[in-house]
């Protein structure tokens, strides 16, 4: 279990992660969200004991990451795939922190075949492509087995079949009783992958919640309708309070997106006007919408912004 409290970061006048609480519970996967600046890594890195919080605590079932001498049997993290020296092969890079952790040599094996490297363990890590270097660095967090695992970006640079090996990975840990707590910025991945979401702002707690809940909390639910009187329809609903938007990127000029309005109010005001419906569907929201909503506040650079 992963345990936040009033965690707090500052740099001279700036407060990077701001009084910050939270608990990250062991058998699911929980996803770690937020806009750039929001404060993401620098509470991984105080999770780590890689940066010395300005106050508050945080530990990783039940004490800080610093007292864990051999702290690979306990927590496994990727902060940055790349960090790896590029002039030594995959299998000394993992025997070398084996060594440090009282892990033994034959757990390297295991690892670098279960993430697909294998094949590769002789080689440089310098000639590694980026999404072979994430793989390397998952299976460094898989070495001594733990508990707890925390891992950044972790898809960025993987190919569309590495986006499902490390979904697949991710949901067998949870499902083994280990606590998976991931950062991303691909929404959609967490949508699919994710059970939980913790989600902050300029450091500060957003949200801490079900995937499900938070998408609910968001957004307004719509309704996609489709009428060969569209136009005439759309304007009863607008006149009702509606937003009625074209559905945009299917190329069917009978198509429209309804929000202010259920879907049982549609249909009545529908068949109240005559307008034929040939297809009436609730739409539930996705996470990128509620994310969009939620965090507009805490962008710390917005596209378009004068300065």
């Amino acid at each position: 279990m992963i345990e936040v409290n009033e965690l707090t970061k500052r740099y001279g006048g700036t407060t990077a992660v701001d009084s910050l609480s939270f608990t990250v519970r062991p058998g699911l996967v929980t996803g770690f969200l937020g806009p750039n600046g929001a404060g993401k890594t620098t509470t991984l890195r105080m999770l780590l004991g890689l940066v010395e919080p300005s106050g508050g605590t945080a530990t990783l079932d039940g004490r800080p990451f610093g007292d864990r001498p051999r702290g690979l049997r306990h927590v496994g993290a990727v902060l940055d795939a790349g960090d790896v020296h590029g002039g030594r092969t995959a299998r000394a890079h993992l025997a070398a922190l084996a060594r440090g952790n009282g892990i033994p040599r034959e757990r390297v094996t295991e690892v670098l075949q279960e993430v697909g490297l294998g094949q590769a363990a002789g080689r440089r890590v310098g000639s590694f492509s980026l999404g072979m270097k994430q793989r390397l660095g998952i299976a460094a967090a898989l070495l001594g087995d733990p508990p707890v695992l925390l891992f950044d970006e972790p898809l960025n640079g993987l190919d569309p079949e590495g986006v499902l090996w490390v979904r697949g990975l991710f949901q067998r840990l949870a499902e083994e009783g280990r606590t998976v707590f991931v950062s991303s910025h691909q929404m959609g991945e967490m949508e699919n992958t994710a059970e939980q979401l913790v989600v902050i702002g300029r450091g500060r707690l957003i949200a801490a919640e079900s995937v499900a809940e938070f998408a609910a909390r968001g957004t307004r639910l719509s309704v996609y309708v489709r009428s060969p009187e569209a136009a005439g329809l759309a304007a009863v609903l607008t006149a009702e309070g509606a937003t009625v938007e074209t559905a945009d990127g299917n190329g069917d000029e009978d198509a429209r997106t309804v929000t202010g309005l259920p879907a049982d109010r549609i249909g009545h005001l529908a068949h109240l006007h005559r307008f034929p419906l040939h297809e009436l569907t609730p739409r539930s929201a996705s996470l990128e919408e509620a994310f969009m909503q939620l965090t507009a506040g805490s962008v710390e650079y917005a596209a378009g912004e004068a300065r």
